[in-house]
């Protein structure tokens, strides 16, 4: 690791408040909880963990033994990975880290983690390294079988999201089957914030991702207003839910922000933005800030024929790579042109721009530092409970860490059956922006007078220390639960 920043050798230093379960391990144990029966459809693909109950830790005798914990990273990075991985290795596991991937767990490319001074509370996942490799052929299986058992690991911690956590129920469905004694654990990982259930409020990452850009956002709005020169379109990452967009411009409020689960045409969308442009002009106000989701095209029709063209290719998963499709600057194009046939004779300089990678690396926030290391001390109790094919879920996030409730939930009950790649696929399902949960309609009622009259708010840069009301915060929308939706388009 390079020569350490101040502000990383101030971090190192931060000690995350733990939920009150979680201060002495020996005294805590899970119990059985009702919860909601999987898709029976399931059942043929997972008939060895289609009736695993979930279950809620709470006071009582627990064990105390050795452990030996493999841990991986999969897929994209999310602030607060590390701290998963340090909770871990504070539990007095013994940590096996597999490098670049679940390639790593498929090829046996490992080194023991005997040391995380440097890492906690930072960001990336660069201690082990990431990748998007999918374990799906009967080898990489079999492979995946070998490498646990040749380490004796007692348990396989995948850190992931929608995608590497079935991955994770898939594993622990062919361990079982072949009489393994590793149990495999998941954590929610993914700044689209798109893992979201009744027992999962939100990934981790989604909160120091969201207030990354919400920074950048606030800075460019601020801009706009001085210099009176630019629309500025603002692509967010985000690969077919809107939970970012969201998130920020209730953040932000720009003076429009598309929400691809409102399902509107590529006419509508681009006769609104037209509109809004003629309306400020009228006003005397020949600049603006409007944020697009990535996952836009998705959503419409026009749009995904146009990106069809492109040939793009698609991840081990299935899914188009979103980022580098550059539909703000379809869309500005498209209204440059609207623009011209409504022969607009104010001025329309445009910016473009693409929030992405700048958010998934960054120093945690305190919430995501918490939260992760909160997240990595439940899965060290699900192995040592020898519980498998759970996803660790954490409740009340809104409510200080103490009064979190741990739970540890089968991911069977997360998952359907969706088309991948032309084949039936089981795939946990995306959450989607909830068009008629609090957070959207408390963004719909107040997004008509952002258009024209600036009510630009600057958030500034995350805060780590001080004011708990400005360092603490969960994201807004962590107390809009909402319900997962399937995706609306053909992954394939």
């Amino acid at each position: 690791m390079n020569d350490l920043s101040l502000l990383q050798k101030k971090r190192l230093k931060y000690k995350p408040t733990l939920p009150k379960l979680l201060i002495d391990l020996e005294k805590v144990q899970f119990r059985k909880i009702d919860s909601k029966s999987p898709l029976k459809d399931l059942e043929n693909l997972f008939p060895n963990t289609f009736s695993l109950p979930a279950y809620e830790l709470v006071s009582g005798q627990g064990t105390h033994k050795p452990l030996k914990i493999g841990v991986v990273f999969s897929g994209g990075t999310a602030a607060g990975g590390h701290n998963v991985i340090c909770a871990i290795f504070d539990t007095g596991a013994k940590v096996i880290g597999f490098l670049n991937g679940p390639s790593g767990i498929v090829e046996n490319q490992s080194r023991e983690i005997k040391d995380v001074s440097l890492y906690r509370n930072q960001g990336g996942f660069d201690l082990i390294g990431t990748g998007r490799t999918k374990i799906e052929t009967e080898e990489q299986f079999a492979a995946s079988l070998k490498t646990v058992t040749e380490h004796k690991l007692d348990g396989l911690v995948i850190i992931g999201g929608d995608d590497s956590n079935t991955n994770a129920a898939l594993l622990a469905e062919y361990f079982l089957k072949a009489g393994c004694t590793t149990k495999v654990v998941g954590i929610p990982k993914t700044i689209d914030g798109d893992l979201r259930t009744d027992e999962i409020e939100i990934s981790f990452g989604f909160d120091s991702a969201c207030k990354t850009y919400a920074e950048l956002i606030g800075n460019i709005e601020r801009d706009a207003l001085s210099t009176k020169k630019y629309y500025h379109f603002i692509k967010l990452m985000g690969r077919s839910a809107s939970n970012i967009v969201l998130e920020c411009a209730l953040a932000t409020r720009p003076n429009l922000a598309l929400i691809s689960e409102e399902k509107r045409g590529l006419d509508g969308i681009i006769e609104e933005i037209v509109n809004l442009v003629i309306e400020r002009n009228a006003a005397g106000k020949d600049y603006g800030v409007i944020l697009i989701p990535e996952g836009l095209i998705e959503f419409v029709p026009e749009l995904n024929e146009m990106a069809k063209e492109l040939n793009l290719e698609k991840d081990p998963h299935g899914n188009v790579q979103v980022s580098k499709i550059q539909t703000e600057k379809m869309i500005i194009d498209l209204v440059e042109k609207e623009l011209a046939k409504k022969n607009f004779k104010g001025k329309f300089n445009v910016q473009g721009h693409f929030f992405g990678y700048e958010g998934r690396s960054c120093m945690p926030t305190n919430f995501d530092a918490t939260y992760c290391y909160a997240l990595g001390t439940l899965a060290a109790l699900c192995i040592r409970e020898e519980l498998t094919g759970v996803i660790c879920s954490i409740q009340n996030l809104s409510k200080d860490p103490e009064s979190w409730t741990l739970k540890a939930v089968p991911i069977i009950q997360l998952m359907h059956i969706e088309t991948r790649l032309g084949k039936q696929k089981p795939v946990i399902q995306k959450a989607l922006v909830d068009v008629n949960g609090t957070s959207f309609i408390y963004f719909a009622a107040q997004r008509k007078r952002w258009q024209i009259e600036d009510q630009y708010c600057y958030p500034g840069p995350i805060q780590y220390f001080g004011d708990p009301d400005l360092c603490d915060l969960a994201p807004q929308i962590v107390t809009d639960i909402q319900k997962p939706h399937a995706s609306t388009s053909d992954s394939s």
